[in-house]
């Protein structure tokens, strides 16, 4: 899941118990708080047993399902080089036998049998007293004749002990009942639908909640020309776009502009821990990016400053577009040390974020729009029209005041208005 993920949440389950999977076929889906994942299987074989529910939180590590592979042989011997110390092979062995102990085998296991049975049938059976062989006469109705609950139950009225029947299927029902968790919407005034938030949808609510108790927020904010780039960009788009496949958004120049300014202010390149300051080492940009289903992720470019403007293009259209894809990997969501929303993008003129902890600041991208505006010249000032944006610096007041807070989003306008169009890309 990557260094810094620790757990992950199972939201689906794509393979049920008696199906049959492939080597590297993804089996469920889990998520971490801001990233879901698909897990595959290492082997193939069927799945026996899954040990954890939909919506059940695991850590890294856990089993979470029993895969049973055909030509298992519990008695192979694996060979061992010399090199490898005797106390290491001892320790090995020791902790084989401990697991061998700890996993609990069912008294009628598909290796028992050519066909499979699925642990519901399986407990049935040994409740009833079914042994393996007559359960392989029980004609088979489900795919590819396997046993079902229906089938086992069935043959069970035609049993001596028929009166038993009925008990298992109360606990039959029970469990099924207690499983299901479906929640279907709920109509108010026969008009209005109750839905349940998604998962990310809630940890979201959660962070935004938790973030305005932490911090202090303030904001401070700047208009900037964007004339020069506007132009700069229309001129170079279309040859970068045929050179490097790639589209030349004005996000990395943006991104460009906020990283040079966290080099001239590190005081805003920090976080806080209680009564501590963190200052960070390295200048890693959160991007946050719109999924199409409404939600909200913040994919990092790692080590920003370090770039082009070449190489930043390139970071910026690969991570937004595995967002929007869902490919991320829980890494590439971690260690952020400041962020950066276009909310322009959506034609807001500027907006008031929130700040993504545990970081001290974010910086808000108005739209681009064509103003009026007053330009000075040697000759006098004149009227024209001008490309322009705001900038909106939202920061944590317990730490960065008004001084710091506002120098460093001027900076940023700066980079932006000074921007050289004799500049090659």
């Amino acid at each position: 899941m990557g260094e810094s993920v620790a757990e992950a949440t199972i939201t689906n389950w794509l393979k049920q118990v008696g199906d049959k999977i492939e080597a590297d076929e993804a089996v469920l889906e889990v998520a971490t708080d801001k990233v879901d994942s698909e897990v595959p299987s290492e082997v193939s074989g069927v799945l026996v047993e899954q040990l954890f529910s939909k919506d059940d939180l695991v850590e890294v590590g856990q089993t979470i399902a029993i895969i049973e592979t055909e030509g298992e042989d519990e008695d192979a011997v694996v060979e061992v080089e010399e090199t490898i110390a005797p106390e290491i092979i001892e320790e090995v062995t020791k902790t084989i036998e401990i697991a061998k102990e700890t996993v609990a085998v069912p008294a009628i296991t598909n290796s028992n049998s050519e066909k499979f049975f699925s642990p519901l049938v399986k407990n049935i059976a040994a409740a009833e007293g079914i042994g393996i062989e007559e359960l392989e006469k029980i004609p088979g109705t489900g795919s590819e004749g396997r046993v079902t609950k229906n089938d086992i139950l069935e043959y069970l009225k035609n049993r001596t002990n028929a009166p038993q029947v009925e008990a298992v299927k109360e606990v039959v029902e029970v469990v099924e009942a207690v499983s299901s968790k479906s929640v279907a919407p709920v109509s108010v005034s026969g008009g209005d639908e109750i839905v349940e938030m998604d998962r990310m949808r809630k940890l979201i609510a959660g962070y935004m909640i938790s973030s305005q108790q932490t911090s202090a927020h303030v904001y401070s904010f700047i208009e900037v020309d964007m004339t020069n780039i506007v132009k700069w960009r229309e001129k170079h788009k279309n040859e970068f776009e045929k050179r490097e496949g790639e589209k030349l958004t004005f996000t990395p120049i943006f991104m460009e502009a906020v990283a040079k300014a966290l080099k001239d202010f590190p005081g805003m390149n920090i976080s806080v821990d209680g009564d501590y300051i963190i200052k960070k080492k390295n200048i890693n940009l959160g991007m946050a990016a719109a999924l199409p289903n409404g939600n909200l992720i913040v994919p990092v470019i790692k080590n920003a400053d370090q770039l082009n403007l070449v190489g930043m293009a390139k970071a910026v259209n690969d991570l937004g577009n595995r967002a929007k894809l869902g490919k991320l990997k829980p890494d590439e969501t971690k260690g952020g040390t400041y962020t950066v929303t276009n909310v322009g993008s959506f034609g807001s003129v500027f907006g008031t974020p929130i700040i993504n902890q545990p970081e001290v600041g974010i910086l808000a991208l108005g739209a681009i729009r064509k103003v009026p505006a007053v330009i000075e010249t040697p000759e006098g000032d004149f009227i024209g029209i001008r490309q322009k944006m705001f900038l909106t610096h939202g920061y944590d007041h317990r730490i960065i005041d008004g001084a710091l807070g506002g120098m460093f989003v001027k900076r940023v306008a700066e980079y932006l208005e000074n921007f050289d169009i004799t500049r090659t890309i």
